[in-house]
């Protein structure tokens, strides 16, 4: 059996878990969050602790238990502590700007770049050159995170574009005479 799956969940204090045929909930203090269920997998709640299984013995199941043990932590982790993504702007003039839940960008194009947030996610502009978006559900912070990067991605040369705060962008030598 999974290794993953094997580990329960502790919930901790403030949070609840709700377990239907179709999907399992989570409700915690800064939000709730749905994970649809799978056949494959079976999940016992005792006494705030959540225990997944597989339903039989097929290599499905097994990894599917894994999977979705994995996916419901991060539920859990995301209504009580939430998920962060700091990003940096590298490069002369290149400004990020929060105005409500729209983020204005300045990347050196001809024109400036509005991206819109989704429901659920928050962005922050600490300084001109630090963006981080915030919320409650890791798929949709990452994939916000990669939308905003994908704009100008850091070029290999010079390092300039947008990065996430932890990445090591690694630079080529240039061309010699």
């Amino acid at each position: 059996m999974s290794r993953v799956g094997k580990m329960p969940i502790a919930l901790p204090t403030g949070a609840e878990a709700t377990i239907t045929a179709e999907q399992i909930t989570i409700k915690g203090p800064l939000g709730w969050l749905c994970q649809p269920l799978n056949g494959l997998v079976k999940i016992e709640n005792n006494n705030s602790t959540l225990n997944f299984s597989a339903a039989d013995d097929s290599r499905e199941a097994n990894a599917m238990s894994g999977t979705l043990r994995a996916l419901v932590n991060n539920m859990v982790n995301g209504v009580t502590k939430g998920f962060e993504k700091k990003l940096n702007l590298v490069g002369v003039g290149f400004r990020a700007q929060a105005q409500g839940d729209k983020l204005n960008l300045s990347l050196g194009f001809s024109h400036p770049i509005v991206h819109q947030m989704p429901e659920g996610v928050t962005v922050a502009t600490p300084t001109q050159t630090e963006i981080l978006i915030k919320g409650i559900d890791q798929q949709r912070v990452g994939q916000v995170a990669a939308e905003i990067r994908a704009y100008r991605e850091p070029e290999p040369y010079k390092g300039k574009g947008v990065r996430y705060s932890d990445e090591v962008v690694i630079l080529k030598e240039t061309k010699k005479k």
